[in-house]
């Protein structure tokens, strides 16, 4: 096939818009066309931009690459969550643009690229994976996520991602298994599986939280050696959930499952499930062995008093999470604590989350120094020169956890999964020799 224009892209966002993205280039490349990581490239004349807007600062670095681009006079394309969520503004906004796609539009990318005028952006967002998509890849590496479903069953309330993504779509089993079988076959050596709500899987499609199986199935996979779990909800997340994790030898024993709050009011404001999180992390411990729990919190939401945060601080002070990501409320239109008040001022939300952000910088040093002198399995990232290895343990996600600072003499290569003895340790990052 004769190629055609080589198209520059501009990712933004988490992991599930990244996949976006791939399925994009996927089309693009199905088409004739080439795409460029490097849309600044005086030869590029057309650049998707793939948005996000899960909270305003997210938003402002996308418009800020809108704004440059159009500077540089390129034909801009603008897909993803920024152009769900501002359906009209934008066009009006930004008439340099002519061309914007939803986020559930975007297996209309080549209309938008062959159409100098496109707009498609549904009303009602409604997710479809396109399983005949084969994805192009842009992030190249030991690890690949895999979506498992789109949308969300529950309305937070601080959270616009059902208004942008529609309601939970699940995809089948052996849709998903397939694609973990190519990546693997590519060299892949650990899938990351995401969705809004990892533990829903398969209650639209299978009338019952499956998870569980897709799990028994992935770990059947001959050259795979890690499964990993990331946005994991907590009101599907039960014991048998729980029992397949510990006993299936491929998936890492690390649990990512954002709380938001441990305070039963805040919870309740949150519209988030008001429940003992003492006694639902104990029971996570307690049936995974050697588990590693990251989870994230927010602080300043509408009404938060003195002594809701106080609970907080207590609540991980005593549970000693492995790892904790720590966020100031962004306060969104169209969502139900937007109207609440009294609204927290931003100086006391920093000001609460610098207090946790130091109190879990001590618990991680002391859980991290407690691997002195021990094993733990790792995964190897990056291979330097000066014979520097860069890699993750089991208890670390891609990008938003720590790493392993190792030396080896022997040959290792990106994906090899070693024992690896720790040596010293930081807040953050352990070191160590194979």
């Amino acid at each position: 096939m004769k190629h055609k224009e080589t198209i520059g892209i501009m990712q933004f966002g988490c992991a599930k818009n990244l996949i976006d993205m791939e399925l994009m280039l996927g089309l693009l490349t199905k088409n004739g066309y080439k795409y460029s990581l490097n849309p600044d490239d005086n030869t590029i004349k057309t650049v998707i931009i793939n948005t996000c807007s899960f909270i305003y600062d997210a938003e402002k670095e996308s418009i800020r690459a809108i704004l440059n681009m159009i500077q540089k006079g390129k034909r801009i394309i603008l897909t993803g969550c920024l152009v769900q969520k501002y359906k009209d503004e934008l066009q009006k906004l930004l008439p340099e643009v002519k061309n914007f796609i939803g986020t559930c539009d975007y297996d209309k990318i080549i209309e938008a690229i062959e159409n100098k005028n496109y707009v498609k952006i549904s009303e009602i967002p409604n997710y479809n994976y396109r399983e005949d998509i084969s994805r192009e890849q842009i992030t190249v590496g030991s690890s690949s996520y895999i979506k498992i479903s789109e949308g969300c069953f529950y309305n937070c309330g601080y959270c616009v991602i059902p208004n942008l993504r529609g309601k939970y779509k699940s995809r089948k089993i052996e849709n998903i298994v397939q694609e973990a079988k190519e990546l693997a076959n590519k060299g892949v050596s650990e899938v990351i599986l995401i969705a809004q709500d990892t533990t829903s899987y398969g209650i639209d499609l299978y009338n019952k939280p499956m998870l569980a199986e897709l799990l028994e199935k992935l770990n059947e996979i001959k050259n795979l050696n890690w499964i990993r779990i990331m946005y994991a909800y907590p009101t599907n997340f039960d014991e048998k959930l729980m029992k397949t994790i510990n006993k299936l030898d491929k998936v890492v024993k690390y649990i990512d499952i954002p709380l938001q709050h441990s305070n039963i009011d805040v919870l309740k404001r949150m519209k988030r499930p008001a429940v003992d999180y003492r006694k639902f992390i104990n029971k996570i411990r307690k049936n995974i062995k050697n588990v590693a729990i990251r989870t994230t919190f927010i602080v300043g939401y509408p009404q938060e008093t003195e002594e809701e945060f106080e609970d907080l601080y207590n609540f991980i002070k005593d549970m000693e999470f492995d790892r904790v990501g720590i966020f100031t409320y962004s306060r969104e239109k169209n969502t139900y604590a937007y109207s609440l008040k009294p609204q927290i001022k931003q100086s006391v939300k920093n000001k609460r989350k610098k207090i946790l952000m130091e109190l879990q910088k001590n618990i991680s040093l002391k859980i991290n120094k407690s691997y002195t002198g021990k094993h733990i399995q790792c995964i190897i990232e990056e291979i330097h020169s000066n014979n520097t290895i860069i890699a993750r343990s089991y208890k670390d996600a891609p990008e938003v956890d720590g790493l392993v600072y190792i030396k080896s003499d022997d040959y290792l290569t990106p994906g090899d999964i070693v024992n690896v003895k720790i040596t010293n340790a930081t807040c953050y990052d352990m070191y160590g020799v194979v």
